[in-house]
């Protein structure tokens, strides 16, 4: 049984997703997969190379954008943010938890400009705090506005 979190009409993070997840996901409308886990970071599960190949089969588009152990970057906000922005329907992104997933996607939302406390507000009812990232989405913030 998945478990799809929902953070926007068109967003939703989930833990570690297996091909029979790819399937629902497709099912709930997903036109693409955002793949936050750096392959190996946990070999007893499904690998991107699986995830891939199962979306590709359901019709899916599928975009790796890893995020390990030395954390975000800004050229993983932008690609999370231009994924988002040129998806045909709505994103599913997975990691470990999904923790990974909503942080680079809030990082994401706070780059376009979006509204922060919303934005934390609309993760918090998913279940995930961003207040790690907090910092770094008032500063993303404050360039979208100049």
């Amino acid at each position: 049984m998945s478990d799809f979190r929902v953070l926007s009409p068109t967003m939703l993070a989930s833990p570690q997703i297996g091909p029979a997840d790819v399937v629902e996901a497709a099912g709930q409308g997903v036109s693409l997969i955002i793949n936050n886990r750096p392959d190996g970071e946990s070999p007893g599960e499904p690998q991107g190379p699986e995830i891939e190949a199962a979306a590709r089969k359901a019709g899916l588009d599928y975009l790796a954008i890893p995020i390990g152990s030395a954390g975000f970057g800004e050229p993983q906000v932008e690609a999370m943010q231009q994924a988002i922005g040129n998806a045909n329907g709505k994103v599913l992104a997975y990691c470990r938890s999904g923790t990974r997933s909503t942080l680079l996607w809030s990082l994401a939302q706070a780059r376009a400009g979006e509204d922060i406390d919303a934005i934390a507000a609309t993760a918090r009812q998913a279940g995930y705090d961003v207040s790690p990232v907090r910092a770094a989405m008032d500063a993303l913030s404050a360039q979208s506005k100049s």
